[in-house]
């Protein structure tokens, strides 16, 4: 009896975790629509300043996952497209592939795309880093003159972020401002 007790309440428990994950979700001007394979993981309290939400990609074979970290600050600050680019390539280092650079239009959003792999320099600005070889970033920069741009770096083994690669560029288009 009491196994059974146990299980219903850990199935009840999961459950609400995941009713509690938002199908869509709103950071800055911009609303994204999860897609259901991605999981939703609530920001910490000190964090929510900085990071507006994060969402976790599982590896096709669900061995490891990459991080999507989304960013708003509002009108005027985090710093422009091209500083946030250059950021986000100085924390690789032993680069495997060749950096890649480019601006697309997504529904008349401006929408500049940044992938680079190699060791990723893991840590805090200003603070430690922990080097983590074969890793990838595919980032995104949606501009937003009026309410300040949203910054969407994701983050993990280098094999995730190709799988997921595909799936992210089309997660970015179908923002909605």
């Amino acid at each position: 009896m009491t196994s059974k007790l146990f299980a219903f309440a850990l199935l009840a428990a999961t459950s609400f975790a995941f009713a509690d994950a938002p199908a869509t979700f709103e950071v800055g001007a911009f609303k994204f629509q999860r897609p259901a394979a991605w999981t939703w993981i609530d920001v910490p309290e000190g964090m929510r300043m900085m990071r507006k939400a994060v969402l976790n990609i599982p590896a096709k074979d669900g061995s490891k996952v990459a991080e999507v970290i989304f960013y708003h600050f509002g009108a005027g600050q985090g710093g422009d497209t091209q500083a946030n680019v250059q950021r986000w390539l100085g924390q690789f280092s032993d680069k495997t592939t060749p950096e890649k650079i480019e601006t697309k239009d997504a529904s008349g959003t401006k929408v500049t795309f940044v992938t680079v792999a190699g060791t990723y320099q893991s840590g805090m600005p200003m603070g430690p880093k922990t080097p983590m070889t074969g890793y990838a970033l595919i980032g995104a920069i949606l501009e937003d003159d009026a309410g300040g741009s949203v910054f969407v770096k994701c983050t993990g083994p280098d094999a995730v972020i190709k799988e997921a690669a595909p799936a992210f560029s089309d997660f970015i288009a179908g923002a909605k401002k």
